[in-house]
């Protein structure tokens, strides 16, 4: 934990957050050990990064003191659709793109999606916000990826796709009849992977229609969790 993060509405008037949750707690308690007075470095989500100062501590509850003296880093002008992964794949994802800072996320079905993905617990909204924050955690940021679900693929590629992906460079991740990587750049980007096995032709060719530029990574094909975080550096200029 590389920051220690709290919703808005647990600052108190006073400026002061009260920790009592098993994840935080334990964390304080057992990991870093602070004595009063020490500082930590906290974030309030979605908004700016500070100090907390220790004013009270024990094994089941910590209390802070927040002193704002930060932005934090903006979002990558980066939006991610992704064909749902493998469950036990879903977890790391879902922190790398928080750790990375993309902005935001539409988690979508495709041919080679099995059915069941979409019952895994992992794509309940608690466990995807949890994730996400165990993302910022690590990055030491604030800004929470949107995350959005469409289960139907045909439908939303040709209803709501233009829409969502609006005034962006549109491309996606394709190893067959693709062009070469595009360079880094800061434009704003949608940038579509596909599942194990890739978009089928069909997909690709209705992302073509929408604007989507295929593009390959290179002559070796990589499990979807290395080919976001590849995709990404190669895309954005970090």
């Amino acid at each position: 934990m590389n920051i220690l993060l709290f919703n808005a509405d647990e600052l108190s008037c006073k400026g002061h957050i009260h920790i009592t949750d098993p994840h935080r707690q334990t964390h304080l308690a057992k990991v870093i050990r602070p004595a009063i007075g020490d500082t930590l470095r906290v974030g309030q989500i979605n908004g700016d990064i500070g100090l907390g100062t220790v004013v009270a501590h024990s094994e089941l509850q910590t209390r802070l003191k927040i002193t704002f003296n930060q932005t934090s880093p903006a979002p990558l002008a980066l939006k991610l659709l992704l064909a749902v992964p493998r469950p036990k794949m879903m977890r790391r994802i879902l922190q790398t793109c928080a750790t990375l800072g993309v902005s935001e996320i539409t988690l979508l079905n495709s041919a080679k999606v099995e059915k069941s993905y979409w019952q895994t617990p992992f794509l309940q909204p608690l466990n995807i916000y949890n994730n996400l924050l165990l993302g910022l955690e690590q990055a030491g940021t604030t800004q929470l990826p949107l995350v959005h679900k469409e289960q139907l693929f045909k439908p939303y590629a040709e209803d709501r796709l233009n829409d969502w992906a609006g005034d962006s460079r549109r491309l996606v991740a394709h190893p067959r009849n693709s062009h070469n990587c595009p360079e880094a750049s800061l434009q704003v980007t949608t940038l579509a992977i596909g599942p194990e096995g890739g978009f089928t032709d069909y997909e690709v060719d209705k992302l073509v229609e929408q604007g989507f530029i295929p593009f390959s990574l290179g002559p070796r094909i990589m499990r979807v969790e290395t080919a976001i975080p590849v995709a990404i550096s190669r895309l954005c200029a970090l």
